[in-house]
């Protein structure tokens, strides 16, 4: 089993900083955000050298419709043509998958906005067909709906897929938004085969916007892992943690070595009961 570290989780490293830091912390992948790259040739050499093999990608503009946070075009076909770019683009780092979301309606007509998601969702998947790319869409927190997202439920997320007609289109399985949707080990267990990679964190008691390391929270993470790894899961464990900006007790206020350091302890304390060990 593979133990990874999402980019996002040190926002303020750069991508070499991120290969040296994550290698040395011990994992043995890394989800890769285009936002953080430049250099491809360079990039790819730096993962040779680093042992690293890439899990799951986030692409620049991550949604076909706009979301309110994350920055990108408002054109709709701008944002499709450059989903289908990315997924050519990251292609060249042979990843587990490249995510997408479908953003939310926003002040469009609920019918309107999925009739123009399928139809990104449809491009966007032969692109990574021609690729040679396993797409996932992610489904999305319901607190979250307004901001990011049409499908908040692995079912929701299963029926846009299969209006769009895309039974080769797979599921994002992030477990902080999804630890609290109805009866979410079944439908993760059903389903495991749909499922692209999964993302890794824990809820904060309190509420907190930001996210905790796996174990340290109220979502359940070794639950919901056992039930994976149970249903025969045998991708990576991607860590993604979202801190808070301007807060210097923050998650993302640690040093790049330090923040994976700390998560590698997390994850590896909670994946290897369970048959992840390297």
């Amino acid at each position: 089993m593979t133990l990874s570290l999402s980019e996002i989780s040190t926002v303020g490293a750069s991508f070499g900083e991120d290969v040296a830091a994550y290698a040395a912390a011990g994992f043995d992948g890394i989800g890769v955000w285009e936002m953080k790259l430049g250099d491809d040739d360079g990039h790819l050499e730096a993962l040779r050298d680093s042992g690293l093999r890439v899990t799951n990608c986030v692409p620049t503009v991550p949604s076909i419709l706009p979301n309110a946070v994350i920055e990108g075009p408002e054109d709709v076909e701008e944002r499709i043509l450059a989903l289908c770019a990315s997924v050519r683009r990251l292609a060249r780092f042979q990843p587990g998958c490249v995510l997408c979301l479908t953003g939310p309606a926003g002040e469009r007509a609920e019918a309107e906005a999925r009739r123009l998601v399928i139809d990104g969702l449809q491009r966007i998947a032969a692109a990574a067909a021609d690729a040679g790319v396993r797409l996932g869409l992610e489904p999305i927190h319901e607190s979250q709906r307004d901001q990011l997202t049409l499908v908040t439920t692995i079912p929701e997320t299963l029926e846009l897929l299969d209006e769009a007609g895309l039974p080769t289109v797979g599921i994002m399985a992030d477990l902080w938004h999804l630890w609290d949707t109805p009866e979410v080990e079944r439908h993760l267990v059903e389903n495991i085969d749909r499922i692209t990679g999964v993302h890794v964190a824990d809820w904060y008691a309190d509420g907190r916007s930001e996210r905790a390391l796996p174990g340290q929270g109220i979502a359940r993470p070794e639950e919901l892992m056992d039930a994976l790894a149970g249903a025969g899961w045998a991708g990576a464990w991607d860590v993604e943690i979202f801190g808070e900006p301007e807060d210097p007790e923050s998650f993302w206020a640690l040093p790049v070595g330090e923040a994976a350091r700390r998560a590698y302890g997390a994850i590896d304390t909670l994946a290897r009961p369970r048959g992840a060990g390297r």
